[in-house]
């Protein structure tokens, strides 16, 4: 396996290996369904597929908060099922899409929490890891709020901050759960851009994310979800088509490439067709 288009990563070996895996919160309805993903060091690979086909479910099966039913999960050359939770923090690492409101820690105690899983003693931190938490804010953006409650922060600043987070924790693989739902479009390009920065450092990043023409612009590899089953996987180029698009969110699209790049414009209704209308 090669990393795409890495230059000096050159030849990658696989970092995450998903196989078989089943997941279904009973037992007569599995949610996922036979779900195979080979994923090599330093890609950036974008889930997408519509609201309930599994992209979350799936992020939880990989770092096991969720118990598979069936199949396993590989990180690192590690099975997951043999690891422990704070074995799982030192590989893998997961940002959500924003922080709580209610969250009243100040963005450096936020952004230390990601050392937990190194933390030797509960009572303060070590040099190292104040140096680490200081590197990761400066890197991100936001040392100059170190004292501001989360609250305080914009949604971009929030959302680099959970980056610097999970970055702390020195994981090799970071999976991150609709990074760009809050923003605007000038955040959303800077997050875009600090997780491409992060995979060409060579740590693997899979995001979830309905930002189509974001994903097709930055990621190295899409995976389409629908109904728990992967419909397709591979360069944004072979995977993002006016037919898997129709099929997966039941849309007619355009798809035009620029720079080898596919960038997806909805059509409007074609005539006959019904067309949703509101009487006020």
């Amino acid at each position: 396996m090669r990393c795409d288009e890495k230059g000096s990563l050159g030849e990658c070996s696989s970092l995450l290996d998903v196989a078989g895996l089943v997941f279904g919160y009973t037992s007569d309805l599995d949610i996922l369904k036979d779900v195979n993903i080979e994923a090599g060091g330093g890609e950036f690979i974008a889930l997408m597929g519509p609201n309930g086909s599994g992209k979350t479910t799936l992020m939880r099966c990989i770092n096991k908060i969720l118990q598979i039913k069936g199949g396993s999960v590989v990180i690192d050359g590690n099975d997951v099922k043999k690891l422990g939770r704070g074995d799982i923090s030192k590989l893998c690492t997961t940002v959500p899409a924003d922080i709580p409101p209610d969250f009243s820690l100040t963005a450096r105690e936020f952004v230390m929490l990601g050392r937990s899983p190194y933390v030797v003693s509960w009572w303060w931190e070590s040099e190292e890891d104040a140096a680490i938490v200081e590197k990761a804010m400066w890197d991100f953006g936001i040392l100059h709020y170190s004292d501001r409650k989360l609250h305080e922060l914009s949604s971009g600043e929030r959302a680099r901050a959970l980056l610097a987070k999970g970055v702390v924790q020195r994981p090799k693989l970071m999976m991150v759960d609709e990074p760009s739902a809050h923003l605007d479009i000038k955040y959303k390009i800077q997050v875009m851009e600090m997780l491409k920065g992060l995979s060409r450092s060579g740590l693997t990043v899979i995001m979830a994310s309905h930002d189509l023409n974001l994903v097709t612009r930055y990621c190295d590899k899409v995976m389409l979800l629908s109904e728990g089953e992967i419909i397709s996987y591979g360069r944004p180029v072979d995977v993002v088509t006016k037919e898997s698009i129709m099929k997966v969110f039941q849309i007619d699209v355009k798809v035009i490439l620029d720079e080898g790049v596919p960038y997806i414009i909805p059509n409007p209704p074609s005539a006959g067709e019904e067309e949703f209308r509101v009487e006020l």
